[in-house]
């Protein structure tokens, strides 16, 4: 299931540990 810019970018912002994090594990795992 393919996710859009704007789906992606909110699970990014709701998973997140930092204002630039996109890398944590939380945030792949969510992904």
């Amino acid at each position: 299931m393919a996710l859009s810019a704007n789906e992606k970018a909110q699970i990014v912002k709701d998973f997140q540990q930092g204002e630039s994090d996109t890398g944590s594990p939380e945030v792949q795992v969510a992904l």
